[in-house]
């Protein structure tokens, strides 16, 4: 039987696990993912836990669950090398594993070492334990005697809008918020009528923007900012962080092509080169679209790449040809905080409460198995949601 093992159980490696068992196999092989957590975790959804639109099983289910009516074998834990000539998955707390095809999709984290004292006040927001800390947090915030609440949120891009939305629906009037961003202007690659209306979202909830500003150093309360080679300290009570994106630091470690980023480096099949039986996906490759640009590390992307992935594995065992990854740009959605959105792509523009109905129903869609996405629909259904609009 042929062993494939899939390193990291997030959007590409679950997803490529899940595709790869809808396939026809002359003889099915044994798959194995490996994380060292014990639940996945829908981030596309991760700021509805901020407001209660959303529960934590709904974002975040757990993998025994979520595979417990498929022959896909989940093992927790951690991996601390891939011995890439004898083929095996060294693990902290259980047996090596052998593979015959192996799946590199460990994801990123949020690099913290860019300005002094990131590392120790900035929260990222990237994982369930990042929304927990967050909403414990403005819990704290929201029972003290603070006439406001100061929020600073660095990085312009699609997670730091949404984020300062959510939570400005959540503080109301006691939330005092800004979006710290280096660049001229915030989601520059953003469809225009996505920008204007996120924009607007902006101002309306009286959410500061600090363009073409630098971060100096950031302490327990208060951050240093820098604008034109002026430098401002402000007083603040959370600071979120929310720029970049970087390999974990295992990758390095390997002896797998890497370009000046650290990301592996793939052929058009997501195989690693050199090694055709690895293939690799997700945040730590550098992947193109069929124009040569550089695409995202998004879930879309994500998405797309695993359908390609677990095709391109078959074809490898089945002797048949590999596909060369073909991206499909399908439009984009953002949530403008609670009972809005905006969502622009394939000839369509909606933004409102129209927007935000499509979004969740998109994403109820994308959920990662039936019975997860019936279980969240029919709970949807059955339970009002009590949130902080």
């Amino acid at each position: 039987m042929k062993k494939i093992v899939i390193v990291g159980g997030g959007f590409g490696g679950l997803y490529t696990a899940l595709r790869l068992i809808q396939l026809d196999w002359r003889r099915k092989p044994e798959i194995t993912i490996i994380d060292k957590n014990d639940r996945f975790v829908f981030s596309p959804l991760l700021y509805e836990l901020i407001t209660e639109e959303m529960r934590s099983w709904e974002i975040a289910p757990h993998y025994a669950d979520l595979l417990a009516t498929t022959p896909i074998k989940y093992i927790q834990d951690t991996v601390t090398n891939i011995n890439i000539e004898q083929k095996e998955v060294i693990l902290a707390n259980h047996d090596s594993l052998a593979y015959d095809r192996l799946v590199i999709a460990l994801g990123g984290t949020t690099p913290t070492d860019l300005v002094k004292g990131a590392r120790e006040y900035g929260i990222p927001f990237r994982t369930l334990e990042n929304a927990y800390q967050l909403k414990e947090k403005l819990r704290q915030l929201e029972n003290s005697e603070k006439e406001s609440i100061k929020v600073a949120i660095v990085g312009g891009g699609y997670s730091g809008v949404e984020l300062a939305l959510k939570i400005a629906n959540r503080l109301g009037n006691r939330g005092k918020i800004r979006i710290i961003d280096r660049n001229s202007d915030i989601i520059s690659n953003s469809p225009e009528f996505n920008q204007k209306t996120a924009k607007k979202a902006l101002r309306d909830h009286q959410i500061w923007l600090d363009l073409e500003t630098d971060i100096e150093e950031i302490k327990a309360e208060e951050i240093t900012l820098s604008y034109k080679n002026k430098s401002d300290t402000i007083p603040v009570d959370i600071v979120l962080w929310t720029i970049g994106t970087k390999p974990v630091r295992m990758i390095n470690e390997l002896s797998l092509p890497q370009n000046a980023q650290g990301k592996i480096n793939i052929n058009r099949q997501l195989q690693v080169e050199n090694h055709p039986e690895i293939f690799a996906l997700g945040d730590l490759v550098e992947c193109y679209d069929q124009n040569n640009k550089t695409l995202p590390a998004t879930a879309q992307v994500a998405f797309q790449q695993a359908d390609y992935c677990a095709w391109n594995i078959w074809a490898s065992l089945e002797k048949k040809p590999l596909l060369t990854f073909q991206y499909q740009p399908l439009g984009e959605m953002l949530a403008l905080g609670v009972g809005n959105a905006t969502l622009s792509g394939l000839g369509i523009s909606l933004n409102g409460e129209l927007a935000y109905l499509a979004r969740r129903l998109v994403y109820l869609y994308r959920l990662p198995t039936f019975e997860h996405q019936l279980g969240v629909a029919l709970n949807w259904i059955t339970s009002p949601i009590t949130t902080f609009k």
